[in-house]
């Protein structure tokens, strides 16, 4: 088959009225400066204090880039799909978008574990903690296999009907639903992959957690306990709602399970643009050693103006 498609049409939500439009993109804005600002702040923040550069927080430098980038990738169409009902892609654009969702959120997973290797190694294995985590960032290089797989056996496939895509953002699902073609030889491969890139890091995390729970146990003061479970509550918090849900999606559409279509792109949004938005907050933010930094920043910042309005008060 000859493909006739030189771009597609980014749907949304079908089945939105279009008198929402102005408050969906409002709020994929408001989405968007968030996560720029938060992940942005997190980014410099860590980048001028020489106290946090530290292999904790140079993970949470990665994961604040790619947040960032995944947003950028994302919802600046989806902004001006809404906002001036924009919604062509160029057929190369989407595939690239594509890749860049996927890229994103497997680096995005591996991230995720090797926070969890981080926590685990410095509460469980202080001593191999420099080494361990050094040579844990060979774990992204995973990352980039799947995602350009998935671009490279569904590029050539044929595409002469429908080009509006039932989604926000170009991924591999959509695209390859509209392939005038059996998409099963395609599909499956890309489900594996997924399951892999999903499954071995949430398997190693909740191995992490568990050992880290076990030693927080062992403990004996209790309010070592509250703080550590404290500490680790929003983060596993964050994590089950990157994972399960995307799980729950994979699943669903490999073995047939059917809810709403606006349901589903609903709970695809909600765990893509959460947890950007919250990860400088619970990862970084909420750490005693950020908290210290930034109140000793404060008081020496309100030391100087005082100094200031002094000195000009003296002349």
């Amino acid at each position: 088959m000859v493909n006739t498609i030189t771009e597609f049409l980014l749907m949304g939500f079908p089945g939105l009225q279009s008198w929402y439009y102005g408050p969906v993109a409002g709020l994929f804005l408001v989405v968007y400066l968030a996560i720029l600002s938060g992940n942005g702040f997190l980014l410099v923040f860590v980048g001028t204090e020489r106290s946090l550069q530290k292999p904790t927080y140079l993970i949470f430098c990665n994961l604040a880039i790619s947040d960032i980038a995944f947003a950028t990738t994302t919802l600046p169409k989806a902004i001006a799909r809404y906002w001036v009902e924009d919604q062509i892609i160029s057929f190369n654009g989407c595939f690239l978008q594509m890749f860049m969702v996927h890229l994103l959120g497997s680096i995005n997973s591996f991230l995720l574990m090797i926070m969890a290797l981080d926590r685990y190694i410095a509460i469980c294995s202080p001593l191999r903690y420099q080494t361990l985590i050094k040579n844990s960032s060979v774990l992204i290089l995973l990352a980039k296999a799947c995602p350009l797989m998935m671009v490279i056996r569904a590029y050539p496939l044929p595409y002469c009907a429908s080009n509006t895509i039932i989604q926000c953002y170009c991924d591999h699902i959509s695209i390859t639903t509209l392939a005038c073609t059996d998409r099963t030889p395609y599909a499956f491969p890309a489900f594996v992959f997924a399951m892999v890139v999903l499954l071995v890091p949430l398997a190693f995390i909740v191995f992490s957690y568990c050992a880290i729970i076990v030693a927080v146990l062992r403990i004996a003061s209790t309010q070592g306990r509250l703080k550590t479970l404290s500490t680790c509550t929003p983060q596993l918090i964050i994590i089950a709602l990157y994972f399960f849900p995307r799980c729950f999606v994979y699943l669903a559409s490999n073995v047939g399970i059917t809810f709403s279509t606006d349901l589903r792109i609903a709970i695809i949004m909600l765990y893509s643009l959460l947890p950007p938005m919250v990860n400088p907050l619970i990862y970084c933010l909420r750490t005693k050693e950020v908290k210290q930094t930034l109140m000793k920043t404060f008081t020496k910042q309100q030391v100087d103006i005082q100094k200031i309005n002094i000195s000009a008060l003296s002349k």
